[in-house]
């Protein structure tokens, strides 16, 4: 707990800018396709014609303005050889630095879906603003390199923002598996301290946490882990209505985001 603590303070002292103003570019990232496509749809963003980044990445962005606001969101895409959607670590981390690279963003917003804990007070179809975030899948047992593999970063302080979309807190835990062994659950819910576990958000909390970009997190959850249905079945059948469900929220933080200070979130 002290070492988890210690580590918190750390990435505290790390994440944001000091004297930071209002969010006037905004840049959201959303792992899956199904996931992005009803925002896309309500925001009536454009995809653009050519990517700001090479175009061996298979990232995608889409953009407009909401309420005067530049408002980006980078779809990981489709992986060219295996066909599917880019989830996990690395394609989010990859996103998340061409993201920042390319736009330069006030605040970055990860929005997505997950799987919750029912322990932790979690049902299908909530929604969550993440008020931190770990890996729970990066074991190394050496002195110092064990804190950086659990990674735990705080988000940008965002009560402002849960209040207004009637969202609860929890921390996110991220791991490359959708399956979640045994292992994982007692590094999610014991050493973590997590109710929610996904793909993405850890990944991008360390990449913002680089470039002293803020950085929130807002995810449905589709599935309960600590449940007695299968993982895959329940994500598949939950994904639709989890995506209509985030992309409600995240529409509505999108509009609360903007132009506002980010000392007031």
């Amino acid at each position: 707990m002290k070492q988890r603590d210690a580590h918190k303070a750390q990435g505290r002292a790390g994440q944001g800018r000091a004297g930071m103003g209002s969010v006037r570019t905004l840049v959201v990232l959303i792992a899956m396709e199904a996931e992005a496509a009803p925002l896309l749809e309500d925001l009536k963003l454009v995809e653009g014609q050519e990517t700001p980044w090479p175009a061996a990445l298979p990232f995608k962005h889409y953009a407009g303005s909401v309420q005067g606001a530049d408002v980006h969101v980078v779809v990981l895409g489709k992986d060219p050889t295996f066909g599917v959607d880019c989830v996990g670590t690395q394609a989010a981390a990859m996103a998340t630095m061409a993201a920042i690279t390319a736009f330069k963003p006030d605040l970055v917003l990860n929005a997505g879906t997950a799987g919750g804990f029912k322990g932790g007070g979690c049902a299908v179809g909530e929604v969550f603003v993440g008020s931190s975030t770990a890996f729970h899948d990066r074991r190394i047992a050496l002195p110092g390199f064990d804190v950086y593999g659990q990674c735990l970063l705080p988000c940008h302080p965002s009560d402002a923002l849960a209040d207004h979309v009637k969202a609860k807190r929890g921390i996110i835990s991220t791991g490359n598996s959708l399956d979640c062994p045994g292992g994982d659950v007692k590094t999610i819910v014991e050493d973590n301290g997590a109710c929610i576990k996904e793909m993405e958000a850890a990944s991008i909390a360390w990449t913002c946490s680089l470039f002293k970009v803020p950085f929130v997190a807002i995810k449905s959850i589709t599935d309960i882990v600590d449940g007695d249905k299968p993982t895959h079945e329940e994500f598949m059948a939950n994904l639709f209505a989890a995506s209509k469900a985030i992309q409600v929220t995240t529409a509505k933080a999108i509009k609360f985001l903007v132009n506002r200070n980010v000392s007031e979130l």
